[in-house]
């Protein structure tokens, strides 16, 4: 189950966003009851997280963490959190001359590399 969390200021397209992280996720072979929560923030908030987690001033463009050898919620197979930073998405999708939602979907792909093979 994919799990989307944002502030209804963002534009999302959170089922197609949903569809891509969920086959993905099968690309991994994720089992069926896993749980992946992906969270859009503004800057500051990436800042705090980045501040926090990784020891740098910036707002990243995503982040991820891995429960997978350490589960917190056993009970709902949570397997990971992708945290992406919206401004910074955006940015960077005009940067590299993307759609959004193909910027966001890079991003989520990105995340679960990192959940699954790190």
């Amino acid at each position: 189950m994919i799990n989307i969390y944002s502030s209804s200021r963002y534009k999302l397209n959170k089922k197609r966003l949903t569809s891509y992280a969920q086959e993905v996720l099968n690309s991994f072979n994720g089992a069926p009851s896993s749980v992946l929560n992906i969270a859009f923030v503004g800057k500051r908030k990436m800042k705090e997280v980045a501040r926090t987690y990784k020891n740098e001033d910036v707002a990243l463009p995503v982040l991820s963490f891995s429960y997978l050898k350490d589960p917190i919620l056993k009970t709902e197979h949570v397997i990971g959190e992708i945290v992406i930073c919206y401004p910074q998405a955006v940015l960077l999708a005009a940067q590299r001359r993307k759609m959004v939602d193909n910027m966001m979907e890079e991003l989520v792909k990105h995340g679960l590399q990192n959940i699954f093979l790190k």
